[in-house]
């Protein structure tokens, strides 16, 4: 399968899913350990991530394995987590109907649901022409290369230092570290920021709460704090932008003729 690195289709694709790179790859940490943890080899673990490239599908076939399921269970089992992508494959699998099975089948085993979405909304129509074809196959190699080689180095990472992580921690300190990078990226603003500091005092205040209704409440009491702050903590930029919207919509036309 030919890939254009050096074309600018592929340099776009690549920088529009830079910013999950972050999440993903701790995402692949969290992964790795998991599967040392369950008590996979090294060389087990290497070819589990290298192969099945799917980690809610890892995730949920790890169990299996340490309770040493039938195999066919483990198999339904990743199916079925894995169903989502029949819908996925339906989007964009007429615009690559064109390529030999084998580089279908390779686009296939490397997208996942980011990569979708961010094909579908840079190229939401069919194309038209061979061109047209050839660029929006560069695109989706810009997606799928980069994605693909940050899980396997945040996996790989996972896996080679998942025995240095002590057994009463669990995965937890790996599951914080994950969520942390996906979600201080998203803190752009001050309401995002307010919502994100009430929900960690309150999650942890509520720590002990019976049901897990502690992260519930960080949850409700994070997003009324994040509106309110929306409202009421820059209301002279809202104002601001109301008025130059109503100056625009208000604003005679100019006469060309």
């Amino acid at each position: 399968m030919t890939i254009q690195w050096k074309s600018p289709l592929f340099r776009e694709a690549a920088k529009v899913s830079a910013p999950s790179f972050f999440g993903m790859g701790a995402w692949g940490i969290v992964v790795g350990i998991a599967m040392i943890k369950a008590g996979l080899s090294v060389p087990q673990a290497l070819g589990m991530t290298l192969i099945v490239f799917a980690g809610s599908a890892q995730l949920a076939a790890l169990p299996l394995i340490v309770s040493q399921a039938p195999i066919w269970v483990i198999f339904v089992t990743a199916l079925i987590v894995n169903l989502r992508f029949l819908i996925m494959s339906a989007l964009i699998a007429p615009r690559f109907a064109h390529l030999p099975w084998p580089k279908r089948t390779a686009l296939g085993f490397l997208t996942g649901d980011l990569t979708v979405a961010l094909f579908m909304q840079r190229f939401p129509d069919m194309w038209q022409t061979p061109s047209e074809a050839e660029e929006q196959t560069t695109f989706l190699h810009g997606l799928l290369a980069p994605t693909w080689l940050i899980w396997q180095i945040g996996s790989i990472l996972g896996i080679f230092v998942g025995n240095q992580v002590p057994l009463h921690w669990g995965l937890g300190f790996a599951g914080s570290l994950a969520i942390l990078c996906l979600v201080l990226p998203m803190v752009q603003n001050r309401a995002a920021l307010a919502g994100v500091l009430v929900a960690s005092v309150v999650a942890l205040l509520a720590h002990d709460l019976p049901y897990q209704i502690g992260l519930l409440l960080a949850v409700l009491f994070g997003m009324a704090s994040a509106k309110w702050a929306e409202e009421h903590a820059e209301p002279e930029v809202i104002s601001d932008s109301r008025n130059t919207i109503a100056a625009n919509s208000h604003k005679p036309e100019e006469n060309h003729e």
